[in-house]
């Protein structure tokens, strides 16, 4: 059981003993260090987990310039599954995180920046927007501000936690979302923000503005593109 052959000597009957308890002793100690590993990612999963939805839009804490967007599950307006990290290594990214194709201040956001897209795609870059609508709104929003850019759902707002962006929704939301969208009604809600990130995913600008009212403009957002040296 042990790996050990036991002999008819004294001698080698302890060193066998010695050995078994070398073997179990080894055994335990990885048990152990399997144990505190585990319960370490589960208490480092809870902490990022809880810390990274703000009870209100003043609360979050944002992903900085510098750093790296996370990886994400997002779905299309298909209702297909594609990682965040295919799309943006594509091309350096214009990310419009938005509240849900039922704001109008987001409608209004979008349709400005898809005013301005094909200056934005002749600098270089790609263009598309986040929400945590349910996939099954996104070709509506896209048909209704008439935008030829992308829109991707995060329903479950597991990219909007990880950036930092996501807030509890809100009481009074949790009547009002469900007459105005279809499919399932989101928990959390991103503060609005636009971030431009290089085909590795860092943050090279970000805008983010708990009034949801205020969004960047489009003049200002093309003199940033084109004072990013981007690679």
């Amino acid at each position: 059981m042990y790996g050990c052959i036991k002999f008819f000597s004294k001698k080698s009957e302890v060193f066998c003993q010695e050995r078994k308890k070398s073997r179990l002793n080894s055994q335990k100690t990885i048990f152990m260090k399997k144990i505190v590993s585990t319960l370490f990612s589960l208490l480092l999963f809870m902490g990022v987990a809880t810390a990274q939805i703000a009870d209100k839009a003043e609360n979050v804490s944002p992903l900085l310039i510098g750093e790296k967007i996370p990886e994400a599950t997002l779905t299309t307006t298909k209702g297909e599954n594609v990682q965040l990290s295919k799309i943006i290594t594509e091309k350096p990214s214009v990310v419009v995180f938005y509240r849900g194709g039922w704001c109008p201040f987001c409608n209004m956001h979008l349709a400005e920046i898809g005013k301005i897209e094909k200056e934005i795609l002749e600098l270089g870059y790609q263009i598309i927007a986040i929400s945590p609508d349910d996939y099954v709104n996104l070709q509506g929003t896209s048909e209704s501000g008439k935008l030829n850019y992308q829109l991707f759902s995060d329903a479950k707002g597991d990219l909007l936690k990880a950036t930092g962006i996501a807030f509890q929704l809100p009481p009074k939301y949790k009547e009002y979302l469900p007459t105005k969208t279809k499919g399932k009604v989101t928990e959390v809600l991103p503060v609005p923000t636009l971030m431009v990130l290089d085909k590795k995913g860092t943050i090279l600008f970000e805008y983010i503005n708990p009034d949801f009212k205020q969004r960047v403009s489009g003049k200002l957002l093309l003199a940033v593109l084109k004072n990013l040296e981007i690679k």
